[in-house]
């Protein structure tokens, strides 16, 4: 099930189970709907690491990367990652795509105290 949330300059997206077939779909929507957000905004992804992405998926999310580079550079003050087996070494996949300060956890508590200190911060 994937689910996005938008509010006070916070983005929350989900991508956990029950896996449905819609999910990709749903997933790549709301990847264009985090895009469309009008202001600044912090972005926490919540994954189970179960869902998968086809290979026309994975095209269509790295074509997304491309497209929003600028938008994310100059809005988004910061990722945080939540996902099963979270390293340091995903964050760094990650800050090679975009200029902000991104964590990789396993914890959401903590993804959400990175989130609220970069914030505070704009």
């Amino acid at each position: 099930m994937v689910t996005l949330e938008q509010h006070g300059g916070w983005q929350i997206l989900r991508f956990l189970p029950p896996y449905a077939d819609t999910d990709e779909r749903a997933y790549l929507d709301a990847l264009v709907e985090i895009a469309r957000y009008d202001g600044d905004f912090v972005l926490l992804t919540i994954f189970a690491g179960g869902g998968r992405l086809s290979q026309a998926g994975e095209r269509e999310q790295a074509l997304w990367f491309k497209a929003t580079r600028a938008y994310f550079g100059k809005h988004c003050k910061a990722i945080a990652m939540v996902r099963p087996g979270a390293t340091e070494k995903m964050a760094e996949t990650f800050r090679k795509l975009w200029p902000m300060p991104i964590a990789a956890t396993h914890d959401e508590a903590e993804a959400r105290a990175f989130l609220a200190q970069h914030m505070a911060t704009t």
